[in-house]
């Protein structure tokens, strides 16, 4: 597979949202139990470049893949310097290397945006693509949320993932 990473557009969005809403009626790696339609998730990708924070897609041949994105952990001023990662891939190509290709190519962005530290919060603690695939690229859980959602019908957690970027908490920020 020969995939490309590029910051994502409009025209990218019905790709996006039929990605995002597989998850949403199939999987716990979200915990949204309706999808967005195409016009919610093209506002939240727009809020998240408004704030110089990137959204990116894989893909191959012009067909999306995957696509991730960052944005600030929390709105509060003392997270400034503290993103969250999110991924998602196209349901029959998981476990091929998109994710952490699309995670890989946020790292550095979040970094040079002036983030210390990345944090992944991702549901279901049996995910374990998501979680390794996170590990892989240095990634360490720094927490578990025991049965902290409900989806399908069972209790699902939380597992919360931490990278620090550049020099992380060794100096102050500028």
């Amino acid at each position: 597979m020969t995939i490309s990473i590029r910051d994502a557009t409009a025209v990218d969005v019905p790709a996006m949202t039929a990605i995002y809403a597989h998850h949403v009626l199939h999987g716990t790696g979200t915990f949204e139990e309706n999808p967005p339609a195409e016009a919610d998730l093209a506002a939240r990708m727009a809020a998240v470049q408004a704030k110089g924070c990137a959204w990116l897609v894989a893909e191959e041949d012009g067909m999306v893949l995957g696509y991730g994105y960052f944005a600030p952990f929390r709105e509060r001023s003392a997270y400034r310097f503290t993103a969250e990662d999110s991924v998602y891939v196209r349901d029959d190509i998981r476990g091929q290397g998109v994710g952490k290709a699309l995670v890989a190519a946020l790292l550095p962005r979040a970094e040079a945006s002036g983030f210390r530290q990345m944090i992944a919060v991702i549901g279901d603690s049996e995910n374990t693509g998501s979680i390794g695939l996170h590990i892989s690229l240095g990634f360490r859980q720094v927490g578990l949320l025991k049965a902290v959602g409900m989806k399908f019908g069972r209790w699902v957690d939380v597992v919360q993932m931490q990278k620090a970027l550049g020099e992380g908490e060794k100096t102050l920020p500028a």
